[in-house]
This record gives structure tokens, sequence and C-alpha cells, in this order.
């Protein structure tokens, strides 16, 4: 179980951060609201990813559960700002896509990188 819950907060805190990024370069940091307002579509879109690949069976696995997260929390996270009136800008799309691949993805592979050399060792 404590696999499961670290690899949650692993991806909370990877969408977080994109959101900080993205606000901090926007100068549009200092809103807990609007924070809680950009966060909220991206991180439902990573649940359901949780959900459809039923990650909670092997979180840090990068094929399914990293993919269906990654790919969930990007496309979920811009239908879900398109229908609550938020930008859906190409360019975002873009950045949203490969920042968190990065961090959702990048995570499971340095996991799966560091079972491989322990069993080896």
């Amino acid at each position: 179980m404590r696999n499961v819950a670290g690899a949650a907060v692993l991806d909370a805190v990877g969408v977080l951060v994109f959101v900080a990024i993205g606000r901090a370069s926007h100068d549009e940091a200092g809103s807990v609201t609007g924070f809680l307002n950009t966060a909220w579509p991206f991180l439902t879109g990573a649940l359901v990813g949780w959900l459809v690949a039923r990650a909670w069976r092997d979180p840090a696995r990068l094929v399914p559960s990293g993919v269906a997260v990654w790919v969930a929390a990007v496309a979920g996270g811009m239908l879900l700002r398109a229908v609550s009136g938020q930008g859906v800008a190409v360019a975002f799309v873009i950045v949203a896509t490969l920042f968190l691949g990065l961090v959702l993805l990048g995570w499971r592979a340095v996991a799966a990188l560091v079972r491989r050399r322990a069993r080896t060792a």
C-alpha cells in the first residue's frame, strides 16, 4: 500500500510542479485559488488515468500505468479546461504534454532502472 500512496503522491507532485512553473512563468503565482483552478483539471485527468489503468496494481510500471496517467492527465486536463472556460492554446498543449510526460513517465523510468539494478546486484 505504501508504494501505491507514494506513486500517487509522485504523480500529484509532478502535476502540481507543472502548474506552479506555468503560473510563475505567466506572473500568476500568487493566488491559491488560481493555482487550484489551474491544477484541478490535470489532477482529475491523472486520477482518471489511474482508474482506467488500475494503476494501483503496479503503479510504478511505465506501461500501462505511466502512459495511462500521462495521456489522461493531458487529454482529460485539456478537455476539462476547455469545458470550464480555461485556455487550451496549442503551445500550452505541447508544453503540458512534454512536461507531464517527463515527470509522470520519468520517475517510473528511474524506478524501473533502480529495480533492474537491484535484481542484478
